[in-house]
């Protein structure tokens, strides 16, 4: 592991957009920020996923992270919103690609395992939890950008283990890894 990196936790979605961004020194983990970007206001799909994959490029040309984690869609029952969460989650993973940033996928579970020992955990109690472990003074009003701070918590938690989750290192990669889901 680099003596510095920055990681950057995206938890994609359609309606918000929430992520975070941490610094990692020596080994110990510090805040850097948590945000998120409303999307409710904008009733066009295509537009959402414009301001989507401006604003996670914005966030790497800011703050030039060493690598991105990012929280996959989980399966619900409601097809056409999975649909629109993977279509979220593909556009963020899209703008660190181009910028060649490596991506690690995390099941919501498995992100919930990692900081709070429990993958069934609520979203409170993440966050509570992430507040403690960052010192964070107040969590802000909706949870979305802590569930982006989750995924990047848990990839520095996972950092050099051997099975994290899918990784990404470039549109090349992301082919080989996925030849069932291409047409030729």
């Amino acid at each position: 592991m680099n003596s510095e990196k920055i990681i950057l936790g995206i938890d994609p979605g359609t309606t918000i957009m929430g992520f975070g961004l941490i610094k990692v020194v020596k080994k110990q983990m510090h805040f850097m920020q948590l945000n998120e970007l409303i999307l409710t206001k904008y009733d066009d799909h295509y537009l959402k996923l414009k301001l989507i994959f401006e604003r996670t490029i914005e966030l790497i040309d800011t703050h030039n992270p060493d690598e991105i984690a990012i929280e996959a869609p989980f399966f619900g029952k409601n097809v056409q919103s999975m649909l629109k969460l993977g279509r979220a989650q593909g556009v963020a993973m899209a703008a660190g690609l181009s910028r060649q940033i490596p991506i690690t996928e995390y099941s919501p579970k498995k992100i919930k395992m990692a900081i709070t020992g429990n993958g069934n955990a609520s979203k409170e109690q993440v966050a509570k939890m992430l507040q403690s472990l960052l010192q964070l003074e107040k969590l802000p009003k909706n949870l979305d950008s802590t569930d982006g701070l989750a995924a990047a918590v848990c990839h520095f938690y996972n950092s050099g283990k051997t099975e994290i989750g899918k990784s990404y290192t470039g549109w090349a990669a992301f082919v080989k890894q996925n030849e069932g889901r291409i047409d030729k």
